[in-house]
């Protein structure tokens, strides 16, 4: 006997997964479609990830998996099993500043705010991978997070005083 459309539906499974996140491992029973950005903010409540174009485009939701930037919306909780995941709540240490978050809040890097979690993972990951050379290579690695508001030269500015670039 064929299963209805319907009943496909009605029947979609769930994978257990370990997520390491900033330190800590979490056990969730999950959807497995369900993606990485939807696991941090709703299950995990770590809403400093967040949901912008859920297609990849703009870098909102950028967090690390051992030391590397991706993009939570387009990654499945199901396949961070095993991998340490950073967001921007994890950067802090002792209840400080990381100096990237530090930097951005001195050269006004950001306007509305909404995308300035992404723009920061991002520039700690592009200085990581010892791309931060010249305002060209900044702008270049920086280019999959788009800001709506144009704090770009500020963005810029703030990544090259951490990177050993001075200040602008």
């Amino acid at each position: 006997m064929a299963r209805s459309p319907q009943a496909v539906h009605d029947h979609v499974p769930t994978v257990s997964v370990t997520l390491n996140v900033n330190g800590i491992e979490h056990r969730l029973d999950v959807d497995a479609r369900v993606t990485l950005l939807d696991a941090l903010r709703d299950a995990l409540d770590l809403t400093g990830t967040k949901k912008g174009c859920d297609q990849g485009a703009c870098g909102a939701c950028t967090v690390m998996a051992d030391g590397k930037r991706i993009l939570s919306c387009l990654t499945l909780a199901a396949q961070c099993e095993g991998r340490a995941i950073t967001t921007v709540e994890g950067l802090s240490a002792d209840g400080g500043l990381h100096p990237v978050q530090e930097a951005f809040v001195r050269h006004d890097a950001f306007q509305c705010g909404y995308c300035t979690s992404g723009q920061i993972m991002s520039a700690v990951c592009l200085m990581a991978e010892g791309r931060a050379g010249s305002d060209t290579d900044i702008r270049e690695f920086m280019s999959g997070n788009l800001c709506r508001c144009g704090a770009y030269p500020n963005i810029v500015a703030a990544i090259r005083e951490v990177a050993g670039g001075g200040d602008a």
